[in-house]
């Protein structure tokens, strides 16, 4: 009995005889970038805007969260009364300690957040509704 009790002490002190399990390699071991390409973000616009739907909603989140660094937190957190489209203009509160900004829209994306306004009229974010069926854009919403 006396040895059980040794043993679960010395297994508690970090003393163990195993070596624990095996660590995590870096990023940059792993591979040469940490960013997609202008052409892969190409790509991945096309799949989505050929998908489901809602393919022009979830092309357009894509393209506004390339085209200003956004984290998935910040793009579901955009509200239509951050954009300026008379100014072409996003106001971007940024979350994790970063410094809110403000971007300018370019053509290609006005277009396209005007056309996703016309088409989800209703809601006060540029996301859509929780009910869609894009994984990134159904994360949760800061208040």
């Amino acid at each position: 009995m006396g040895e059980v009790v040794e043993l679960r002490q010395a297994s508690f002190s970090g003393r163990s005889s195993s070596p624990g399990p095996p660590r995590k390699p870096r990023n940059r071991d792993q591979r040469a970038r940490e960013y997609l390409t202008e052409r892969e973000v190409e790509a991945l616009m096309s799949a989505a805007g050929r998908t489901g739907r809602h393919g022009h909603r979830d092309r357009t989140m894509i393209f506004v969260a390339y085209r200003h660094g956004l984290r998935v937190s910040e793009l579901v957190a955009l509200r239509w009364e951050q954009v300026g489209f008379e100014q072409g203009l996003l106001h971007v509160n940024r979350m994790k300690r970063g410094t809110s900004s403000i971007h300018p829209l370019r053509g290609p994306e006005l277009r396209a957040l005007r056309r996703l306004r016309r088409d989800y009229p209703e809601t006060p974010y540029l996301s859509p509704p929780p009910t869609s069926t894009c994984p990134i854009l159904t994360a949760s919403r800061s208040p």
